[in-house]
């Protein structure tokens, strides 16, 4: 007979040893490729979604905390999971750190491309065009319909006459500070840095070779600009500023009203007067330059760069009177007596008459 094997009771136990670590082994490596695919998921999963467009824009205010842009996510329908999308603002700290702005999100972002953006302050900036202003109050809606500073704390500011001191204006000549143009700004700017940074601009504008031609004349940039005012609502022509602002500035000289009907229309506040008549002449302002010599108090409007030039290279001539023409094309005659002007006035006047405009 031949004698049985003995097993080796040690060499079992290492056996056994080893097929545990090796379960063990595959429980931690199945562990960590769940725990992978899960961080995976809530970091680069396509998370966001803007509807029928391929991006859109969220504004977040200053002062906002994370619920409240987690609660403006959540409105908008930006975002499909929003567990993912807390969990990776969370390990960012973004949670902790909210930075107001304007913000372009796209379509198909994941967790980790959004919270970077808005953790980083990357705004895209907003373009702001300043023409065709006529007060302050236009103005003050124009800019808040841009920027996060709201209207009534822009009008404030463009109406306080010690914080507008700072600048060299006042509320009458506060258009002074603004050169119309298109600028770009963050959206999250304030009333208070939007006036700074205009101001920056209108000391640009007024470079050396400006500030030359206008002292050559004996003006100042309130005078510039609110001569440039009247023209620009005495004709839309611009190969006419020149000789117009030429009219004014030899009434000027000799000292004669302006009687620029322009600035009645802003005396009375009623933009809906098309024809100045004797009625209108008789309003008790300094805006009346049909009473009062000299410049108005300060600008009607906000004035284009075009019209500001044409004062500061006024045509030199001797005309003292201008009319529309006739033809009602918007061109004006020129006059130098009264009495040629009174024919041109006729004759616009049966034009009027004749297509029943009063």
């Amino acid at each position: 007979m031949t004698q049985k094997a003995r097993k080796n009771p040690v060499s079992e136990k290492k056996t056994s040893f080893r097929g545990l670590w090796y379960i063990l082994f595959f429980l931690i490596l199945f562990g960590l490729c769940g725990w992978g695919f899960h961080y995976y998921q809530n970091f680069f999963q396509p998370n966001v979604t803007t509807g029928d467009k391929p991006s859109t824009f969220i504004y977040i205010h200053t002062g906002t905390d994370f619920p409240a842009v987690k609660n403006l996510l959540s409105a908008h329908h930006f975002i499909r999971d929003m567990k993912s999308f807390e969990w990776v603002a969370q390990k960012k700290k973004y949670d902790i750190r909210v930075r107001p702005g304007r913000y372009k999100i796209c379509d198909g972002m994941n967790n980790n491309e959004l919270v970077n953006l808005l953790r980083s302050g990357k705004q895209e900036p907003v373009r702001l065009i300043l023409q065709n202003v006529r007060t302050p109050e236009e103005l003050a809606g124009k800019i808040a319909a841009q920027v996060e500073g709201d209207s009534i704390s822009i009008l404030n500011l463009l109406h306080d006459p010690g914080y507008l001191r700072e600048f060299g204006a006042g509320p009458a000549t506060v258009f002074t500070l603004f050169i119309p143009n298109t600028y770009e700004f963050l959206w999250n700017t304030t009333a208070d840095k939007f006036i700074r940074r205009m101001y920056k601009e209108r000391q640009k504008f007024w470079n050396d070779e400006r500030l030359t031609m206008m002292s050559h004349e004996g003006l100042d940039i309130p005078g510039v600009v609110t001569l440039a005012s009247i023209l620009e609502k005495e004709t839309a022509k611009n190969t006419e500023k020149p000789v117009i602002a030429g009219v004014y500035m030899n009434r000027l000289r000799k000292g004669w009203p302006l009687q620029a009907d322009p600035t009645l229309i802003f005396a009375w506040n009623d933009y809906t007067i098309k024809r100045v008549l004797s009625k209108h002449k008789e309003i008790n302002s300094l805006y009346n330059t049909y009473k009062y010599t000299g410049l108005p108090p300060g600008p009607i409007c906000l004035p284009s760069v075009s019209s500001i030039d044409a004062v500061l290279n006024y045509e030199k001539h001797a005309y003292m009177y201008f009319c529309a023409k006739d033809d009602l094309s918007g061109y004006h005659n020129f006059a130098v007596t009264l009495a040629e002007h009174n024919r041109n006035a006729e004759r616009y006047q049966a034009a009027l008459k004749r297509l029943n405009i009063h």
